[in-house]
């Protein structure tokens, strides 16, 4: 896995857990007392028994060096992943107070389960690799028409309701209530475009949103509208802009760039989840190209996704991008070295350079929610304006010359009211203290969401999300 030494810190592990519960559980087992024979390996195997109530201690083993983030495997019955038993032994390791010494040899149980792993592991590139070779250029070329002709008659039906809609007037969609959304987006769904059915969900809950819905649901309109026009005129569309409305549009697509192999830094991981997935968004920052790149990973409802990398460490690696204009998305390819930390950050940019970045890439992508930034030297203030709280610049990007200027004479994105609530933000005030500090986040039409800050100075990330 790693050099000899080099392990997470407490932050990193805890970036793991699946929710609340099992991070302050995992923190409570993060100390010597109830751990025996444990130990971790070069190879990135760490192991350990936990006494627990039974007379029988749990095994836990965790492997921080798949190429896909951490495996765990623990004989307790916790169907959580990872469990608290193997969030405690990891903030074990990352103490490095000798608990968890360097050994040589894995105990018989552990060594069972990482051949096991491996064994499955060179099972399914098999199968992948005999899977390609037996594929049918012609099936899937005469699928594709197909599923393109049921696109295209979702499409059309959907510029009709819509065209139907806005010469009744916005009045009639207040009136008509949720349920004729939800049948236009089970017809999209049926005409194989999951993503216009997504934007029709959330069109139909506009009307209920309060005070102003009506020029958000014209805006959302107008957005679905365009999306709509966009595939029924793909033809005439530069590639890259028609590939970007075939991925809006909901069709599959796989990496197919040649890859790139740099040392990515883990900028941020979140979930975002519903009643029926859950996602996971990990940024990188290439460290020597300077690119970013995005992975998404999916899993079962209140199920975590098996893809997890810890915010601050970085990974020798080759990412494949995906198709379209200002498209982020890549896949991770081979690695060649384990997650380590590194000191290395992300370049930062002022407040006006982000709003800049995300306006050019509104520009390629008009569907866009928000883009990538990470904001140099900026400082957490109040908005006096608006009740909220914006990121400020300090004092390098002035309106006027005066560097004693208050917050409000500064150039200053919003954070989105969303983030402006949740715990982070104290997280990120606190980090400041008034000083300057660098932030990575999502710039969009609402504001900015922080993901990850660092100090002015020498210091680690912290993850505000």
């Amino acid at each position: 896995m790693t050099q000899q030494g080099v392990r997470w810190t407490a932050d990193q592990v805890l970036a793991l857990a699946p929710d609340a519960p099992s991070r302050k559980a995992g923190g409570k087992l993060g100390v010597a007392g109830p751990w025996s024979e444990a130990g971790s390996s070069d190879e990135g195997m760490v192991w350990g028994l936990c006494k627990g109530s039974g007379s029988k201690p749990y095994q836990t083993v965790v492997d921080v060096a798949d190429a896909a983030g951490p495996a765990y495997k623990c004989s307790c019955p916790s169907r959580k992943f990872p469990c608290k038993h193997a969030l405690g032994l990891l903030l074990l390791w990352a103490g490095a107070d000798g608990s968890v010494p360097d050994v040589r040899t894995l105990p018989d149980w552990a060594e069972q389960w990482a051949e096991g792993r491996r064994k499955r592991a060179q099972t399914k590139r098999d199968a992948d690799a005999a899977g390609g070779a037996a594929a049918d250029p012609e099936a899937a070329r005469r699928r594709a028409e197909r599923r393109a002709e049921r696109v295209t008659a979702g499409a059309s039906e959907l510029e009709q309701r819509l065209a139907d809609l806005l010469r009744g007037g916005l009045a009639s969609a207040e009136q008509a209530g949720y349920g004729m959304w939800e049948e236009t987006a089970a017809r999209m769904v049926d005409a194989q475009a999951p993503g216009l059915a997504a934007r029709v969900r959330e069109l139909g809950t506009i009307p209920a949103s309060g005070p102003g819905w009506p020029v958000r649901f014209l805006e959302e309109c107008a957005l679905l509208h365009l999306l709509d026009r966009g595939w029924l005129r793909r033809d005439l569309l530069p590639a890259g802009l028609a590939a970007t409305v075939r991925s809006r549009i909901g069709l599959p697509s796989s990496a197919g760039g040649p890859p790139t192999r740099d040392r990515w830094l883990v900028l941020a991981q979140y979930d975002t989840a519903d009643s029926r997935l859950t996602t996971r968004r990990i940024w990188l920052y290439g460290t020597e190209s300077g690119r970013t790149a995005l992975l998404l990973s999916y899993g079962a409802a209140g199920r975590a996704p098996a893809l997890s990398l810890p915010v601050g460490l970085a990974l020798d690696a080759e990412l494949s991008a995906y198709a379209g204009d200002g498209q982020l998305r890549a896949d991770l390819g081979e690695q060649f070295t384990a997650p380590a930390p590194s000191p290395v950050r992300p370049k930062g940019a002022g407040v006006a350079e982000a709003a800049a970045r995300y306006g050019e890439a509104l520009g390629r992508d008009p569907w866009l929610e928000s883009w990538p930034v990470t904001l140099s030297r900026v400082v957490p203030a109040p908005d006096d304006a608006s009740g909220g709280w914006q990121l400020a610049d300090a004092g390098d990007d002035m309106k006027e010359p005066d560097p004693a200027g208050t917050a409000s004479e500064r150039l200053a994105l919003p954070i989105t009211p969303k983030a402006a609530s949740g715990p982070g933000l104290w997280r990120l005030a606190a980090l400041s203290g008034g000083a300057p500090v660098t932030v990575f986040g999502e710039c969009g039409h609402r504001g900015f969401t922080p993901l990850t800050a660092w100090p002015e100075g020498p210091g680690e990330a912290v993850t505000l999300c």
